[in-house]
């Protein structure tokens, strides 16, 4: 009865009320910004290549908070939440997905702007931000319960629940068969000792290699984090490149037509329910597992960042959503409009039409699950930051280590346990996290402005 509350409560929310508050909510901030991811996008490329966004001293640069901020959110959906939009809605919905990533990147903008502005500093030295602190430092005491609700859904909606059962289901099915499980010996033992099924020992052998893999990063803290996924994102975006090129050079003839076809198809019926069912699916029941834009976890990464310049942190946050939902997901688009099989899907089955596109590469089908490997670990390591930081903010920073060490148990046991009531949880936190967030933006938005304008007001930058 619990569980079928919960799971209803999180259809809503995460139905239309979160769909018009992230894209709605985004569209007016930016609006009202002048349209700053447009705007300023030249001089975010300039902050980029800067020295001073790369310097970090004992805490992490700007530039390794956004690869951080990345490894979290390129992921399953800029595979298959791409094909989803593509089935349901045809090449012009891939255009209003680029819409929507120039409304996150807005998004983002005010969120690095203001987690700088409003950070706290510990002790040591190191910083800490957040929407927790946005809300407690601009908002004052009368709005400390949306602080707590961020704080606490932060702290279990971060749990990788979704991204350890869904990692150990792509293992499976890719890399071993039926007759495989039952004949190996090693799976046989653990089977018979523990009174399992031969594919559920399995998968507890991958959740724990997946909890030991994400365990020798985390326990690191935040610069090994950083450290990691500065060289972690590149590779893994830098291959899936790569093997969308390999596409490209094999189907140059077609490429033109694949373009022509995203733009003459995007202002019709057909493309425009697409595009609303490829961002009401992905991007609002999913949107925070694509860029996460407005859910708020940007601001606990970039608020620990060394910098103290408000715009300028703002503009390196906002080029995550160009990142993962304007490289990553048209470099999936291209990939299925020229190798798909768009017409021949019945009903919604995105990874399967990545997979079968991908296979036009020589061993295309295991190149892609190992860079989902890589896409779901990288997830892991940036999202046990995002708790932890919760839980340092709700019960102090000395008890904040045993939610790491919860963080990585619950690798294992999502990796065997059926999901069922789990989804909903899920769910439900992460729109109890998009809701504080996109509010505080909302009401500061002021001061975002203000932030611009002492930014644009300087004489040209010179790096």
């Amino acid at each position: 009865m619990v569980g079928e509350s919960v799971t209803a409560l999180a259809d809503f929310l995460c139905g239309y009320p979160l769909f018009i508050l992230l894209i709605g909510g985004g569209f007016y901030l930016f609006l009202r910004s002048g349209m700053v991811s447009l705007r300023l996008l030249p001089a975010a490329f300039r902050e980029l290549r800067g020295k001073q966004s790369r310097e970090s001293g004992r805490q992490i640069s700007s530039v390794q908070a956004l690869t951080s901020v990345v490894a979290a959110t390129v992921g399953m959906g800029n595979i298959a939440g791409v094909a989803i939009a593509l089935v349901m809605g045809g090449p012009g919905a891939i255009f209003w997905m680029w819409v929507s990533a120039l409304v996150g990147m807005s998004t983002k903008f005010h969120e690095g702007v203001l987690t700088t502005r409003y950070k706290t500093a510990g002790p040591d030295g190191r910083t800490s931000g957040g929407t927790m602190y946005i809300i407690d430092r601009a908002l004052g005491p009368r709005w400390h319960w949306m602080a707590l609700t961020f704080a606490v859904a932060g702290m279990l909606g971060t749990l990788c629940i979704m991204n350890a059962n869904q990692l150990t289901e792509a293992v499976v099915s890719t890399f071993t068969t039926p007759e495989w499980l039952e004949n190996s010996p090693a799976i046989g033992s653990l089977a018979s000792a523990l009174g399992w099924g031969h594919e559920a020992a399995f998968r507890l052998m991958v959740g724990i290699a997946i909890a030991l893999i994400v365990s020798s990063v985390v326990v690191g803290g935040i610069r090994r984090i950083a450290g990691v996924a500065s060289w972690l994102v590149p590779f893994m975006v830098g291959l899936y490149f790569l093997l969308v090129l390999y596409i490209i050079i094999t189907h140059s003839a077609e490429v033109p037509a694949a373009f022509r076809s995203i733009f003459a198809e995007a202002f019709n019926l057909r493309a425009g329910w697409g595009a609303l069912a490829g961002i009401a699916i992905i991007g609002a029941r999913r949107a925070a597992l694509v860029n996460d834009a407005g859910v708020g976890t940007a601001t606990i990464m970039h608020g620990a960042s060394a910098n103290s310049e408000p715009a300028r942190e703002g503009l390196i946050a906002m080029l995550g959503p160009a990142i993962d939902s304007g490289l990553v997901c048209t470099l999936t688009a291209l990939a299925l409009l020229l190798c798909g099989d768009l017409q021949a899907v019945e009903g919604i089955k995105g990874l399967d039409v990545a997979m079968k596109a991908f296979a036009a590469i020589p061993a295309g089908e295991y190149l892609l699950m190992g860079i989902v490997l890589c896409f779901s670990l990288s997830s892991m390591f940036s999202y046990s930051f995002y708790g932890n930081r919760c839980a340092a903010y709700l019960f102090g920073e000395r008890r904040a280590r045993f939610y790491t060490w919860l963080f990585i148990l619950t690798l294992v046991v999502f990796a065997v346990m059926p999901l069922g009531v789990a989804i909903g949880f899920c769910d439900l936190f992460y729109a109890l996290m998009a809701f504080p967030t996109m509010i505080t933006l909302l009401l500061l938005g002021g001061k975002v402005r203000e932030e611009i304008r002492k930014f644009t007001g300087r004489p040209a930058l010179s790096h």
